[in-house]
């Protein structure tokens, strides 16, 4: 069963089915606090196993005050009825922050306006895995969250219960109150909140969840819960961290990754107004850690910004500077005309199938390095004292951090604390904490509070870049018009069969398993350039060369671009797959039912467009989610291309949790995919990124945004992320367009390389 959902505006509603049975073990803590509160907490980690060893050791009882009880996910009710729910995981501007507590707050049956949210520290043996990155906050916590609040709300109800003499089958919940059918009575959570806590907490694995018939909260759309204060300006972001006595810095890097100071005028940059000191760093040969530099300190940001422009640095010889765009580019040309260095899949036989195959084509596609562009630049503020590191950081994977931290500093990661601040756009850069441990050594070696604070040049030229790749693609149908042989060789970054970071493709990516002869091979060229996870990574490109080449064989086949990815969604369960093959990385009905729908939403093959219009389609999946999307151009005949409209399908299992969220997260998605694609590209000449700032690395502008029509399928899976999967699709939906509209095939990016002019 299947129900269709199109958010656009307004509330959403949909029957999701029963999940998966939760049969992890699990513990609830149950505490009182000061005043004759409540406090619930669930110790489970990433995996949903026990972490009583942490619960032990943060204990509980009678004077308890807020912010010393750090579980995993937990509720806090006070006896006056107020109630607080912490959310665990960092937030970005992902959504994370009001949707986790929604789960919660739903199986407890409180009202959404009741509550208070308040973002947790980072701690990792109380909380589990804290992290905002692989779109899996929501597949990870729904069920262990559920049965949190659901637990609360049973231990509410014994407890009145046990007040009233009744048994609790006999009572109910609503909006925070527990009622006794029979005699009327009521009573507030707070006002059963000490007498819960003195009652046997349930198992989780026991508890009655709520009928999705009768949710008021998870479903509706929900505004975040930072939203008034990020439109008011509050200081919510971590560039907006002050602590007392703390100085401003700045870090002088090499733009040639890894170089070391030969040599900088410190002596000149003491004696400018305002600055405090100034120091050489040493730095690490882990690119992904403490560069070596020139730290300056002063009294503002601005003292010390002033300073470094008058900052003069030698930097030593560093074997990158000899690595270019170019370079690369003549590199891959070069590996793809030989035979592949490892060849991870091997079905069929590759060689019969082509020499039998009615047409044949062969392509090679591109893709540059990419900058994540976070609008707010990195910086993280940091107090070392008596031993103990004290960290603010908006940062992606805080327990990263401090384990890099604690390595490189040499202090004992149970003294790093670190509070996890709003961060102003992630993407996946700030699953690097490059910017927190260059401000932990700073501040230990100054021996005063520091706040670093990059510059946006800082941050384009020091980058954890999504990479650059090549593919030299061959691909053969039969006369029935069906892709009977696939080849392609990637050349990407590494060493042998280590990958850099990002670089590496899986041996099972659509369309492996679905084409009954292929053969996918891999050579690498060694980097030294820093690189990393960029929104939706190795899909964010991977998309874009395999929809576009599926294209390209549907033309071969004389067939219609959607009927022909159908077909072969279709085709896998006609292969006959070996003994101990790996299982199929996509689930073909799921696919094809977004495909189906987006194709239905957007009028595919029902409207004739103009000369110099075009749609074009795509479809892929990432991070547990299935994606299809239709793009409307126009191309004038000087060649500008402006998207008209874009469709999304897609499917994340049984329930949309937030539809507000959603929907921001998938139109961000499209519109992100749209930029990269447009205009974005990081070229490297002499071993240094050439762009700078948004003047030469642009991002979409809101003249430029399309409207982008979402619609959701609702299936029996569970819920999974919605951060990074509707990305993919969107690139070669808009190159397909593009080709639908000139006939100019695009086959490397972005499309400022590119003469799209028609006549």
């Amino acid at each position: 069963m299947t129900t269709d959902i199109r958010i656009t505006s307004g509330p959403v509603t949909a029957d999701a089915p029963a999940l998966t049975r939760f049969d992890r073990r699990d513990f609830l803590r149950v505490s009182s606090v000061a005043g004759g509160g409540l406090l619930l907490g669930t110790f489970l980690d990433f995996d949903g196993s026990s972490l009583l060893g942490a619960a032990e050791r943060i204990g509980g009882g009678a004077g308890m005050v807020a912010g010393e009880f750090m579980p995993n996910a937990f509720i806090k009710i006070a006896a006056n009825g107020a109630i607080t729910i912490m959310s665990k995981n960092p937030e970005v501007g992902q959504g994370i922050k009001t949707m986790l507590p929604m789960i919660i707050a739903e199986e407890l049956d409180v009202t959404w306006e009741s509550i208070t949210i308040e973002q947790a520290m980072s701690n990792e043996a109380a909380y589990g895995r804290q992290v905002a990155g692989g779109s899996s906050a929501t597949p990870t916590n729904w069920e262990p969250l559920r049965r949190a609040g659901a637990a609360g709300r049973q231990l509410l109800v014994a407890a009145a219960a046990e007040t009233w003499g009744v048994p609790p089958a006999d009572c109910i919940t609503e909006a925070g109150v527990v009622h006794h059918r029979g005699s009327g009575r009521k009573a507030t959570y707070g006002a059963l909140a000490a007498k819960a806590a003195t009652l046997p907490a349930p198992a989780l694995s026991g508890v009655t969840l709520k009928n999705p018939k009768e949710y008021k909260i998870i479903g509706k759309f929900t505004a975040g819960v930072d939203n008034l204060k990020i439109v008011t300006g509050q200081p919510i972001f971590g560039i907006d961290v002050t602590v007392p006595g703390m100085v401003h810095a700045v870090f002088e890097k090499a733009p040639v990754f890894g170089a070391k100071v030969a040599s900088a005028n410190l002596d000149e940059i003491l004696k400018l107004p305002g600055v405090k000191q100034a120091f050489i760093v040493d730095g690490t040969a882990n690119l992904a850690g403490l560069m070596p530099g020139v730290a300056i300190l002063a009294e503002t940001w601005w003292h010390a910004r002033s300073a470094r422009r008058r900052l003069r640095v030698t930097w030593a010889d560093h074997p990158t500077a000899q690595q270019s765009s170019a370079g690369f580019s003549a590199k891959a040309a070069e590996l793809m005309a030989t035979t592949p260095q490892t060849v991870p899949r091997t079905d069929g036989d590759v060689s019969a199938a082509f020499a039998s195959a009615t047409k044949v084509v062969e392509a090679n596609y591109e893709y540059p390095f990419l900058a994540h562009a976070p609008l707010e630049p990195q910086n993280c503020t940091a107090r070392f004292a008596d031993g103990k590191m004290e960290i603010w950081a908006p940062s992606q994977s805080p327990q990263a951090g401090r384990v890099l931290v604690a390595a490189t500093l040499g202090i004992a990661e149970t003294d790093i604390a670190i509070h996890m601040v709003r961060g102003g756009g992630g993407f996946g850069r700030r699953l690097n904490n490059d910017y927190m441990v260059e401000a932990a050594f700073i501040a230990k070696q100054a021996g005063v509070p520091v706040k670093l604070t990059w510059s946006r040049e800082d941050d384009m030229a020091h980058d954890f870049y999504r990479p650059a790749g090549f593919h030299r693609l061959k691909g053969g149908v039969d006369a029935q018009g069906k892709i009977v042989a696939w080849e392609n060789h990637f050349v990407t970054f590494g060493e042998g069969t280590r990958f850099a970071p990002a670089a590496a493709i899986g041996g099972t990516e659509f369309p492996i398993g679905f084409i009954p002869n292929l053969t996918f091979g891999v050579s690498t060229m060694p980097l030294g350039v820093p690189t990393g996870f960029l929104r939706a990574p190795t899909s964010n490109a991977i998309a874009f060369v395999y929809q576009s080449f599926i294209d390209e064989l549907a033309l071969a086949a004389g067939r219609d671009p959607v009927q022909f990815r159908l077909d072969l969604l279709a085709q896998a369960a006609t292969i006959t797959r070996a003994a101990g093959a790996p299982p199929l990385a996509v689930d073909a009905e799921r696919m094809r039912g977004v495909l189906a729908l987006v194709a239905e939403k957007s009028g595919w093959g029902k409207r004739r467009l103009p000369k110099g219009a075009g749609m074009g389609v795509g479809m892929h999946y990432s991070h547990r989610g299935y994606f299809a999307e239709v793009v409307e151009i126009t191309v004038s005949r000087s060649g500008e291309v402006k998207v008209v409209k874009v469709w999304v399908a897609g499917d994340v299992g049984s329930q949309i949790i937030n539809p507000s969220g959603a929907l921001h997260q998938v139109q961000g998605s499209v519109l992100d995919g749209l930029a990269e694609a447009f205009k974005q590209e990081i070229t490297i000449e002499g071993g240094r990124a050439m762009q700078s700032n948004f003047d030469d690395f642009e991002l979409l502008r809101i003249t430029e945004a399309p409207p982008v029509e979402v619609h959701f399928r609702t299936t029996d899976f569970p819920p999974t992320g919605m951060g990074e999967p509707a990305l993919p699709p969107v690139i070669p939906a808009l190159t397909n367009a593009i080709f639908a509209a000139t006939g100019k095939r695009v086959r490397s990016l972005p499309l400022t390389r590119h003469d799209l002019s028609w006549s």
